[in-house]
């Protein structure tokens, strides 16, 4: 099962209406504006600071990167344009934001044009990360600074011992909604090999225990991608969401999952 991040444009009005759901939900988490902010922090963000996230999805990020201090432009580029479309919907009145569709691979601004460029928990999608980075470069100013952050896909777990069941619906989920779970372990040489000077290589670790959480909604998104793919009847999948559910009530659902981030700069 193809990544449908990888092929968004292409993606049913029901799955881009559940991906929209998710990156607000994610959007809205203090976990993740906390890793944010941690990695924000490794960068040099001064007055007049031109910012660009790609990837964007809803704007969820750059709505925060467009509030931070010194930013005097943010941007957000995604190759959906029903996501860009929500994301302007969900920032009318941010006078210094703005989204365009564009392709991560072929970005349409000219060289040197930003002083930071964020790729939030985009590289793991991407069938061709080297080419997203090469246009990162281009489009960065020297001395500008990369940030980059991603989950480390080979760590998810929902299991609460042996032989757990909603494991295999995380174990699904990787599968049909991720291109590369490795990819954070190679971050580091990806970065190299673009030309970019390496800065602050970090991991955190995010938790989730409630139905409100990430790791629930990828519980959920697992069972469907073991459903769609034949492998399991809709009684069955729907009896996995319905025990996820049942031990968010009563206290006994855990996920986990590393994230890491990778901030680098350009060469003057």
């Amino acid at each position: 099962m193809p990544d449908p991040f990888a092929t968004i444009t292409e993606a049913s009005a029901e799955v881009l209406e559940d991906i929209a759901r998710v990156l607000e939900l994610r959007g809205a988490d203090p976990q993740q504006h906390a890793i944010i902010r941690t990695y924000l922090a490794d960068i040099a963000v001064s007055e007049g600071t031109r910012i660009l996230e790609v990837g964007c999805g809803t704007g969820a990020v750059t709505r925060m990167l467009a509030a931070c201090p010194g930013v005097a432009e943010a941007v957000g580029v995604d190759l959906s344009p029903v996501l860009v479309a929500k994301a302007r919907e969900l920032s009318a009145g941010i006078a210094h934001l703005s989204f365009e569709a564009g392709d991560a691979k072929a970005l349409a601004f000219p060289d040197h044009t930003f002083d930071v460029v964020v790729l939030h928990t985009l590289l793991s999608h991407c069938p061709t990360p080297e080419d997203a980075l090469a246009e990162t470069c281009r489009v960065l100013r020297p001395g500008g600074w990369v940030a980059m952050c991603d989950a480390d896909f080979s760590t998810v777990t929902v299991a609460c011992g042996d032989h757990d069941p909603l494991q295999a619906c995380a174990a699904a989920f990787v599968e049909g909604f991720v291109h590369d779970k490795w990819l954070v372990r190679r971050l580091p040489a990806l970065t190299q090999g673009a030309g970019l000077r390496l800065g602050t290589f970090r991991s955190y670790g995010y938790m989730d225990t409630s139905t409100s959480g990430l790791l629930f909604a990828w519980v959920r998104r697992g069972a469907d991608v073991l459903h769609t793919t034949g492998r399991i009847g809709t009684d069955l999948a729907e009896a996995l969401k319905a025990e996820a559910r049942r031990r968010a009530d009563i206290g006994a659902f855990f996920g986990h999952v590393a994230y890491a981030s990778l901030t680098a700069q350009k060469p003057e």
